[in-house]
């Protein structure tokens, strides 16, 4: 069970099927997808798939996704979770999108930080990894101002819009303490 979590100002909870009505705009959005490895959707059911599978992922313990919520107003702004997750390695990916009229807020740095807590001191995952295309500035800045080193380029690694991509691999290790297990 994946549970919500709290910070100042966002709920981040598990992620449900009528949510993709809220993320259709989002993933719908050619400049939030620009370097997300997707094409946008053209269909609210596009949306209602991934959504789907996003939550059967969490059902067998092989994806943790979260809604991002605005504790204000209550919008779901975006998502932000791990996948590619091997415990046996204590490691994961982490993925998240935020919809443009909430860039610029905060909103990310303060997701991406509880979601860091929660892999360090509850999933017990000493690395976590992020694919950052190369051209993505402002996803760089984000992970470099939360702890993340860039470990390397992988060539050609992500097509999109019928071409090749480069990314940057970033890593955030978490230097586990000798009373944690």
């Amino acid at each position: 069970m994946i549970p919500t979590l709290e910070t100042e100002r966002l709920t981040l909870r598990p992620l449900e099927v009528v949510d993709a009505s809220r993320l259709f705009p989002i993933f719908s959005n050619a400049t939030v997808l620009k370097h997300y490895g997707m094409e946008p959707h053209a269909t609210v059911d596009e949306t209602v798939h991934m959504v789907t599978n996003m939550i059967e992922g969490m059902q067998a313990g092989t994806v943790i996704r979260w809604g991002i919520v605005r504790k204000d107003d209550l919008t779901l702004i975006g998502t932000i979770g791990f996948h590619n997750l091997v415990p046996r390695h204590r490691r994961a990916e982490i993925g998240y999108e935020i919809h443009p009229d909430h860039w610029r807020n905060g909103y990310a740095s303060e997701a991406l930080q509880r979601a860091l807590d929660y892999a360090a001191h509850v999933a017990a995952f000493e690395r976590v990894g992020a694919i950052v295309y190369t051209e993505n500035v402002a996803s760089q800045q984000l992970l470099e101002r939360n702890g993340f080193f860039q470990e390397g380029m992988l060539r050609q690694y992500m097509r999109q819009n019928g071409g090749a991509h480069d990314v940057y691999m970033y890593s955030y290790i978490h230097e586990r303490q000798d009373h944690e297990t």
